[in-house]
């Protein structure tokens, strides 16, 4: 788990400060169950987070159960270097896509670049609560 009290996912205040993780990410991943992401970027953002914190359990239950793995591994020595979110959309009321550049090193050291187009759908969860899921990757 980082050290670092600032949210792994880098967004800043209005002064370009770092947030800290529990006003940002952290509020969704600690307390899903009552704190649903407000839009899919916020969804985006946390679900990054989680990949960095290895927290699979949010991973799965933020994922769209049309598309959901039944379980969920990581890849050990892997090491989550930033997010840059290029883009937002909101299609519609419940479908929006996100573009971002994950950046990462491996195991072995090699650094990487994770470039991706994801969708996202709003649904109501089991208790009525709309909450956003992210689908997949666009195209």
């Amino acid at each position: 788990m980082p050290s670092s009290p600032f949210c792994p996912c880098g967004r800043a205040d209005a002064k370009g400060r770092p947030l800290a993780y529990d006003v940002c990410c952290g509020r969704y991943l600690d307390h899903f169950d009552v704190i649903p992401a407000p839009d899919a970027e916020s969804l985006m953002r946390s679900r990054y987070s989680a990949f960095v914190r290895e927290n699979a359990p949010y991973l799965l239950a933020t994922w769209h159960a049309s598309q959901r793995p039944q379980t969920l591994d990581f890849d050990a020595g892997t090491r989550w270097l930033g997010l840059e979110v290029r883009s937002h959309t909101l299609q519609d009321p419940t479908h929006a896509q996100v573009e971002f550049v994950a950046r990462l090193r491996d195991a072995g050291g090699r650094a990487s670049r994770l470039h991706e187009k994801s969708r996202f759908v709003r649904e109501s969860d089991s208790a009525g609560v709309p909450r956003w899921y992210y689908l997949d990757a666009a195209g």
